[in-house]
């Protein structure tokens, strides 16, 4: 395995948010040789205006092109809002998918899911959308494990640090294990 290097998207703006938290924990399960590169900035994307998207779009959106790009793969952590992802995250795999035709730089670039809430079903049916969509970009998801934390006000800290427990960090570490494969196969299939 070559060394691999993951962004990982928040799709909470929350300081002490449950879904950066769960990145955190992540970053710090990471294997040697994988890198989690935490993006703060997903606060600072203009709402998507076509009329922008042409050429580099505003430097927010430029810099998070690139670093997705130049990524082996991406990590989402989405909260549940409304049986669905939130706004922000939205706002800004709109502005990775297109424009469609010259430069959408989620397609083909491998991501895996996971979420946290305070709800007894974690965020099952927030991820579900979020795989539609990824789908629709025809982006590669990873489909196991599944990694969705219910009960996270039970599991995370007042400033939002995982507390941890066994079984989660097995779930973390798989689904990280699985990113890294699906990110050498395509690899694999670009020089082949």
């Amino acid at each position: 395995m070559s060394d691999k290097t993951f962004l990982a998207l928040s799709g909470s703006l929350r300081k002490s948010s449950h879904n950066t938290g769960l990145l955190r924990a992540v970053q710090a399960l990471a294997p040697t040789g994988v890198t989690i590169d935490l993006y703060e900035s997903l606060g600072a994307l203009p709402f998507f205006d076509q009329d922008l998207e042409t050429g580099a779009g505003p430097a927010a959106v430029a810099d998070l092109r690139r670093r997705v790009r130049e990524a082996d793969g991406v990590i989402i952590a989405t909260p549940e809002y409304n049986s669905a992802i939130p706004g922000v995250l939205m706002n800004a795999l709109d502005w990775l998918s297109r424009p469609a035709d010259v430069d959408p730089v989620l397609r083909d670039k491998p991501v895996a899911i996971l979420g946290a809430s305070p709800s007894q079903f974690g965020t099952a049916r927030g991820q579900l959308v979020l795989r539609q969509i990824l789908h629709r970009i025809q982006a590669p998801v990873v489909a196991h494990p599944e990694v969705t934390v219910f009960q996270s006000h039970q599991r995370f800290t007042a400033d939002g640090t995982f507390t941890g427990d066994d079984f989660t960090e097995s779930l973390l570490r798989a689904l990280l294990a699985e990113l890294v494969v699906l990110a050498e196969h395509k690899s694999l299939a670009r020089t082949a």
